[in-house]
């Protein structure tokens, strides 16, 4: 059975490429309201009697508008911000139009897109629903790598991690959101996933960073969900030496996104009172930007210059700020594939390599490699298929060594 079905796949896999390769020739058929105008969107007045978790309430989408053979929802559902307080978390779920072939109930991937966003047009959400600007460039993007594992066969829940006020740096709040998301899509329960589904977790850069923070926060927020195995590459670690080092290039634009995210989220920090006229006004401006649009408008940009006095990025409270969002407080405490360019020209693999020894030291089991790719994109395509095989073995209960592990 299994045989005869593999030809099956491939053209399955082949009509989803193509289709999601040509995503830039595509027309949407109707205007897509944004999130902020979306009633679905809304947390509803009884949302705290709700579980962590539980469906609020769910609806089905033609993903990206296009006639793809995916079936495929967005999901309301309850989780908790950083504070414990009930917030109305987002998802998209999408199954492959096809039977699960696999030993055991599907399989289930959450799979985290990059937001790296300080508005909710900017969340996958929108783009995977048919949006169709150019907030949704980071999720369209990460579709070839979706539809790799949907011509698995697997079914996929992709969280807006940074939940409805696109908090570009809050781990605890993205952990939460991902892991409320996967117990929502458990909920749906679509085409053969169920609570026996083996469950994986997927990201890449800011994708990365929510997957690690949910896999820390597991074993004492959601201990109900139980993962196979995690995948994680171009880590974000150490955010003062990421902001320093893009601070004045091409990538400026990701620095002032650092800078504007502690600025505004976390006010009590004071980093938003060392900003001069000048960044208080790109405050005002960007305060809802995708960090695309910020790359595009800053190149070469200074954050300096944005400062009432020099060198911003080694103040105490921009180091203490970006420090209470460090991954590795915790070790995941399920296998995990990690990877990272040793010439990554985004996050400097200094960081990467510190956060794997702490891991390890905590006694984490992790496959790592060091990837020879230049820089931190081709990285991300490249390796995602390593990701993706590492995965497939969990999914198919092949064990793993225990500790850590070069590759």
């Amino acid at each position: 059975m299994r045989a005869r079905s593999r030809p099956r796949f491939r053209a399955f896999g082949v009509v989803l490429l193509a289709a999601v390769l040509s995503l830039s020739l595509a027309v949407p058929g109707a205007a897509i309201p944004r999130p902020d105008d979306d009633p679905f969107y809304a947390a509803p007045a009884d949302l705290a009697d709700y579980p962590a978790g539980a469906i609020v309430r769910s609806r089905p989408i033609t993903l990206l508008g296009l006639p793809l053979p995916v079936s495929a929802w967005q999901v309301q559902y309850r989780t908790n911000d950083a504070g414990g307080a009930p917030t109305p978390g987002i998802a998209t779920v999408m199954v492959p139009n096809l039977p699960w072939w696999g030993a055991g109930e599907r399989p289930l991937l959450s799979y985290q897109v990059p937001e790296d966003s300080l508005g909710t047009q900017c969340a996958p959400s929108y783009a995977l629903r048919g949006g169709w600007e150019l907030s949704g460039i980071t999720t369209y993007l990460d579709t070839p790598f979706m539809a790799d594992a949907l011509r698995r066969g697997w079914a996929l829940v992709v969280s807006d991690h940074q939940g409805p006020w696109s908090r570009f740096l809050d781990g605890v709040n993205a952990g939460h959101a991902v892991l409320d998301g996967i117990r929502a899509a458990r909920a749906l329960a679509p085409g053969g996933v169920g609570p026996a589904s083996p469950v994986g977790a997927y990201g890449y850069s800011g994708g990365a960073f929510a997957t690690l923070w949910a896999a820390q926060l597991q074993p004492g927020y959601a201990p109900d969900v139980e993962f196979a195995g995690i995948t994680s590459g171009g880590v974000p670690a150490d955010w003062p030496a990421i902001a320093r080092g893009v601070d004045g290039g091409v990538q400026a634009g990701l620095a002032l996104l650092i800078v504007l995210s502690v600025a505004r989220d976390y006010p009590e920090y004071g980093v938003a009172e060392l900003l001069n006229e000048r960044g208080r006004a790109m405050l005002a401006e960007n305060g809802s930007a995708c960090g695309s649009e910020l790359v595009v408008k800053y190149i070469d940009a200074r954050v300096d210059d944005f400062a009432i006095e020099p060198n911003l990025l080694a103040h105490p409270a921009f180091l203490a700020a970006t420090a209470a969002q460090e991954l590795g407080g915790t070790a995941p405490r399920v296998p995990a594939y990690l990877y990272h360019s040793t010439t990554d020209d985004v996050i400097p693999v200094a960081g990467f390599t510190a956060l794997v020894d702490r891991y390890c030291a905590l006694g984490a089991d992790l496959t790592v490699t060091h990837s020879t790719l230049p820089g931190h994109n081709p990285t991300a395509v490249v390796e995602a298929f390593g990701a993706m095989n590492y995965l497939g073995d969990r999914f198919a209960g092949v064990p793993v060594a225990a500790g850590c592990h070069p590759r």
